[in-house]
């Protein structure tokens, strides 16, 4: 079978199609054929280097996937041949076919297409634990959600929507601005053309949000931290635009007591227990029509070098999927 394979650390052009080995599923694994596999800005960051592959290189790359079990090894009883499934975790989705732990693994409910599975696990999830665990979002609040047109973003606004907050969102052109309105966003802010603190500071009556999403990193930083309430709470989740140089702590009490985390997906599903809860929240909320998920680009794997041009220069939009 093929894969994308990353040899050496680089742009877009390392990622190379070709001939991978896929060994019988060991005690406790899985081995599934993607349907689909999710695009997230993660998978860049493996690509460049920036953040270290778990095994050292050659690299399949991909954090999210979708399909069907195929086989099942020995001690595995809670999935069997031919069950739909969908993951957000162990690196190595770039692949027509992979092995997996059964323990990183859950069931697509049926009604949910195994494409918006694909793109949505990683995504949906990481709008789980920020908006219900790293600060529960409470009836009444405001928050600032960064990045609002992107996979998590549209996901996280109308979400955060129906829990009752007032929902304020960056966005960095007029297209993705009405992107985001449809999606939950109270309030746009075209950070190309607007001073995003001026306009967060002018929508709260100058009291600031409760919370900031923070998922671009160096452009948005110490802007974030201006834009709170006293007490509130900075949480950096990604890196976008580049890494956040170093800084003095002290400027958290400057600023007003701030609180500031830096949260990631995979320490909020590390137990089975999370896994399953959080997933099945993301089931849920779907299911029921609370948040929609559309998939915006579609791409052949065999194309990923391309579609993480289009994801770092911005042209992409929502959720995106490599169909293998």
């Amino acid at each position: 079978m093929k894969a994308i394979l990353v040899s050496k650390h680089g742009g877009p052009e390392v990622l190379e199609w070709r001939d991978h080995q896929v060994a019988d599923p060991g005690p406790g694994e899985v081995r599934i054929r993607h349907e689909a596999v999710g695009l997230n800005f993660i998978d860049v960051y493996f690509r460049t280097g920036l953040y270290p592959a778990p095994n050292g290189l050659p690299l399949v790359p991909g954090n999210e996937g979708a399909g069907f079990v195929t086989a099942v090894g020995e001690g595995v009883t809670r999935f069997r041949e031919g069950d739909r499934i969908a993951y957000a975790g162990p690196i190595g989705a770039y692949a027509e076919e992979r092995v997996i732990a059964a323990e990183k693994i859950v069931k697509v409910p049926d009604g949910i297409d195994l494409d918006i599975a694909a793109g949505m696990m990683l995504k949906g999830m990481t709008a789980e634990y920020l908006l219900c665990r790293t600060h529960k979002v409470q009836p009444g609040e405001t928050i600032l959600f960064h990045a609002a047109a992107g996979g998590v973003g549209l996901i996280a606004g109308q979400w955060a929507k129906a829990l009752g907050a007032t929902v304020i969102g960056t966005v960095g052109s007029p297209e993705k601005a009405e992107l985001a309105a449809a999606n939950g966003y109270d309030h746009v802010i075209n950070y190309r053309t607007e001073d995003f603190v001026g306009r967060v500071r002018e929508i709260t009556g100058g009291k600031g949000v409760d919370v900031v999403y923070d998922s671009v990193g160096k452009d948005t930083f110490p802007g974030s931290l201006d834009c709170l309430r006293p007490r509130g709470l900075w949480a950096s989740f990604g890196q976008s635009s580049g890494p956040i140089e170093p800084f003095n702590i002290s400027i958290l009490s400057q600023k007003g007591s701030l609180f500031a985390t830096r949260p990631t997906l995979f320490t909020y599903i590390a137990s089975r227990e999370d896994l399953e809860a959080s997933a099945n929240a993301l089931f849920d909320v779907v299911a029921r029509g609370v948040v929609k998920i559309d998939i915006n680009q579609r791409y052949p794997l065999a194309d990923a070098a391309q579609a993480h041009t289009d994801l770092e220069g911005r042209k992409t939009t929502g959720v995106t999927v490599l169909k293998p």
